[in-house]
């Protein structure tokens, strides 16, 4: 993949694309070693494949909105995988993993790396019974790819409470899977939460205002007598989230849960 043209091609594109989506935005400078051993195996410098991070950040309207531009060198090229992702995640998360697949191996990976399919799949036992290997497959690296942007996104904090530890941590969708295709893999249908609190918002016990404040249940008001249920939910009305650094939640999305999803009635 190495190249010496100052022009990006297409693999090198997805590769960076991708490390955009999965790499939290303080993290993304040259003297990062994920960012060196990427743009060794992509053939480009640190300083190359940290300065397209910040011209894809420049993209973003997250970090557009808070004054944070980035830089202003955003290419034709850019725009137009940018425009590609937002409208197809999945086909975009699949061919980015199969680019990715072709110059990470297993033995050449660390904590924040990109991983290869192969090590993905080492990461949970699969059922084959139910559907083919290739659905299957494809599943699981859209999964990796969305909880990884979430989680990226949100630098690994659960958005209502701070909680840090990754293994209680859940990327939720907020218009579920089952329900919208198009937007399975979509990092802005997504909330970095605790397990609790995912649960809690998959069952519509709260759910988020347009300015991104949280909104509980009357029911769970109800239950303001049960001394657990008052501290962990019910105190939390009205308090906003922590926002993500990258792909805020799309207003859309929250009023779609809103209306289908919270138990407001």
């Amino acid at each position: 993949m190495a190249s010496k043209s100052n022009n990006w091609n297409r693999d090198q594109l997805l590769v960076a694309f991708n490390l955009y989506c999965q790499m939290p935005f303080g993290k993304m400078h040259s003297r990062n070693p994920e960012i060196i051993r990427l743009a060794t195996l992509i053939g480009r410098t640190p300083s190359a494949l940290a300065m397209k991070l910040t011209n894809i950040a420049s993209l973003d309207p997250a970090i557009t909105s808070t004054g944070r531009k980035g830089l202003d060198g955003a290419s034709a090229a850019d725009k137009l995988m940018w425009d590609e992702m937002q409208h197809d995640w999945e086909g975009f998360a699949l061919e980015s993993q199969t680019v990715i697949d072709a110059i990470v191996t297993p033995n050449d990976i660390s904590q924040d790396t990109l991983l290869p399919t192969e090590v993905l799949l080492e990461e949970e036992e699969f059922d084959y019974s139910a559907e083919d290997k290739t659905s299957l497959v494809k599943i699981r690296v859209g999964q990796h790819f969305f909880r990884r942007s979430v989680l990226s996104a949100y630098s690994g904090r659960c958005c209502i409470t701070g909680l840090t530890e990754p293994k209680l941590l859940v990327a939720s969708h907020i218009v579920p899977w089952r329900t919208n295709a198009n937007h399975r893999l979509n990092p802005r249908n997504g909330l970095c939460l605790s397990v609790l609190h995912d649960k809690a918002f998959d069952l519509g016990m709260f759910t988020l205002t347009p300015d991104f404040k949280i909104k509980t249940s009357r029911h769970i008001q109800a239950m303001s007598n049960n001394s657990f249920a008052a501290d962990w939910l019910v105190s939390l009305d009205g308090k906003r989230i922590e926002l993500p650094e990258k792909f805020s939640p799309e207003l859309e999305f929250l009023d779609w849960h809103h209306r289908n999803i919270f138990m407001n009635e």
